[in-house]
């Protein structure tokens, strides 16, 4: 109810405008078309309120409603019923009669599609038929210059409004549209790349190194004994773990670099033109800084990282002969003995020294 409630609240601030200037300067082109006619001095007090009161109040009783949205839906009813009755007082004036009409269309059809719009147009058949017992039905072809000269403010203005609050809602769903891509490639909880986003980017990249036979070093990383810090800890802190290497890595990485969750406790980075030693003294320090990482609640809390590197070479077919050496060696560093950086043996390098948290 309150999402329902807020999408109606939004609803009824974009209808409001548009109302009040069609309202306004509709009830103003009114004036010279009733003034020749005799009609009684409510109608003047009528449209006095249709005009400049009405706009007010439909917006205070559909944001004060429980359901905005219903509330102002039938508030443009009320309006296509008061743009029939006005029809039929100036006794079917062609000008001013297809103005109300179609302002009336582009308000319903603008606000709830066709099937508003038929609705709307009901109720302006229900507006002309109460003006029709009231007054008569008559029909009067003639306009003076006064009377056109009267519509041109409505001709201009309602038209512009509707298109300003159409524009604004264009770069509204605009917005959304871009958040929601950034949402569905990224990981909700580090805010990196996610594992299908991050995929597609290296298989972007791989062919960006075929194409330009460039460099480029590819590194998965793993916590380690992750399992055992949930388990120990739980799993608030194994999540600000994996934030804080999200963080670490968001900090010692280029902005061209891509850095993901590949899945669990498992991060991937992708580094352009960066080579194997110029990764590897990056996961280096990487990890070093990692390794200082305390919880304030568990100060006992101690972390590290096992890394697997392996460097883009033209006798991978696709990106997942590179990326499969990139694991090999992530599961070497991990069997013998975890906390070090090693290298794929594609690259003809395999360094399982530990890592030293102290070296810089």
């Amino acid at each position: 109810m309150d999402n329902q409630r807020g999408k109606g609240l939004s609803f009824a601030r974009r209808i409001y405008t548009p109302r009040a200037i069609g309202s306004g300067f509709g009830g103003l082109a009114l004036i010279p078309f009733l003034y020749p006619l005799d009609i009684p001095i409510w109608t003047w007090a009528l449209l006095l309120v249709n005009a400049f009161i009405w706009p007010h109040l439909a917006y205070q009783l559909s944001t004060r409603s429980a359901y905005p949205y219903k509330a102002e839906r039938r508030n443009i009813l009320v309006d296509s019923l008061g743009g029939g009755f006005w029809a039929a007082s100036i006794q079917f004036n062609p000008l001013l009669t297809v103005i109300i009409i179609s302002m009336m269309m582009m308000h319903n059809v603008a606000a709830g599609g066709p099937k508003l719009l038929l609705r709307g147009a009901l109720a302006q058949v229900i507006g002309a038929l109460v003006s029709c017992l009231l007054f008569g039905a008559s029909f009067n072809a003639h306009t003076s210059n006064l009377q056109v000269y009267a519509c041109l403010p409505v001709l201009i203005l309602y038209p512009f409004s509707v298109g300003m609050v159409s524009y604004g809602l264009a770069i509204k769903l605009a917005e959304h549209k871009s958040t929601l891509r950034a949402l569905s490639r990224t990981d909700s909880l580090t805010g990196l790349l996610n594992h299908g986003s991050w995929k597609d980017l290296l298989q972007l990249k791989f062919q960006k190194c075929q194409q330009n036979q460039s460099t480029a070093t590819l590194a998965l990383i793993d916590i380690d004994h992750f399992k055992h810090i949930n388990d120990t800890f739980g799993h608030l802190v194994g999540d600000s773990v994996l934030c804080q290497l999200s963080t670490e890595l968001q900090q010692n990485l280029r902005i061209e670099d891509l850095a993901g969750r590949y899945g669990g406790d498992e991060f991937c980075v992708i580094l352009p033109n960066r080579s194997l030693s110029q990764a590897k003294e990056i996961m280096e320090r990487v990890s070093q800084v990692f390794c200082d990482f305390r919880h304030a609640a568990e100060p006992e809390l101690r972390v590290s990282l096992s890394v697997g590197l392996a460097s883009y070479r033209i006798e991978y077919e696709d990106a997942s002969a590179w990326l499969n050496e990139a694991d090999k060696a992530l599961y070497i560093a991990k069997k013998t003995g975890r906390n070090k950086i090693c290298t794929g043996a594609a690259d003809l390098l395999f360094d399982s020294a530990p890592i030293d948290p102290l070296s810089t």
